[in-house]
């Protein structure tokens, strides 16, 4: 039986590099969007290339929407072996100049969206007694970042769910793991100027930027059977940054 993966988010930076990471090591790929239709056409690049792949859409803070999207997700693929909880928003403000929409929008992304996943695909994955989800958190939310606080906030939310399901499902063959990324290139951090860059990379023990290819690399090492021991574990992919 083919391994199956549901990536969402996978429209951005971090997304693609995931699909091609999992389609690369043979999994059917089923990429989730909102708004941004990259992840259509990757998919049909994914199919071009001999890979079972498809893309679903659906507001990840909408409950209704998650459920219907995961019920289309294992009519397509039967069922899941993973879920990558990558969906993401970012916003640099001032905490008294963060609004309550600005606030509850970060919040239903990060943390509301992640739930709503794990709720949907658990029963699949507790019913086999097999799977894996990986929530894409960040090194804020581990040493939290200024002019940040509702992304860190949201981040260091989804590493707390991610160890507190790792023991509330590891009994039953469900490894739950975070991966939390430092400065990675994708579009995300196209908001900073170089000089800003330039600051960060200085601030990276391994003296470079990461890559989107990086991040992916993480991912399907603990998805797979190579990480059969690993849960609850929160991953930091950057390049020592957070140290």
């Amino acid at each position: 039986m083919r391994k199956t993966v549901l990536i969402t988010g996978a429209s951005g930076g971090i997304g693609q590099a995931l699909a091609r990471a999992f389609a690369a090591d043979g999994y059917v790929v089923c990429l989730h969007y909102h708004n941004d239709l990259t992840a259509v056409t990757l998919a049909e690049e994914l199919r071009a290339a001999g890979c079972d792949a498809a893309a679903f859409a659906a507001d990840v803070a909408d409950p209704q929407e998650v459920a219907s999207m995961v019920r289309e997700v294992l009519d397509f693929a039967g069922h899941l072996d993973v879920l990558v909880n990558n969906a993401g928003i970012t916003q640099q403000k001032l905490l008294t100049d963060t609004t309550d929409e600005d606030w509850h929008r970060m919040m239903g992304v990060h943390v509301d969206g992640a739930f709503y996943l794990c709720r949907a695909v658990l029963p699949d994955m507790l019913r086999r007694r097999h799977g894996s989800i990986l929530n894409i958190a960040s090194v804020w939310g581990v040493c939290g970042a200024s002019c940040e606080v509702a992304y860190s906030a949201a981040k260091a939310g989804l590493i707390g769910l991610t160890k507190s399901l790792a023991k509330e499902v590891g009994l039953s063959g469900v490894r739950v793991n975070a991966i939390a990324p430092g400065v990675i290139d994708t579009p995300m951090n196209a908001m900073h100027d170089a000089e800003t860059m330039r600051a960060l990379c200085e601030e990276i023990p391994l003296g470079r930027i990461g890559l989107p290819e990086d991040v992916a690399a993480a991912a399907v090492f603990l998805a797979g059977d190579g990480a059969g021991y690993i849960t609850g574990q929160t991953l930091g992919v950057d390049g020592g940054f957070g140290m």
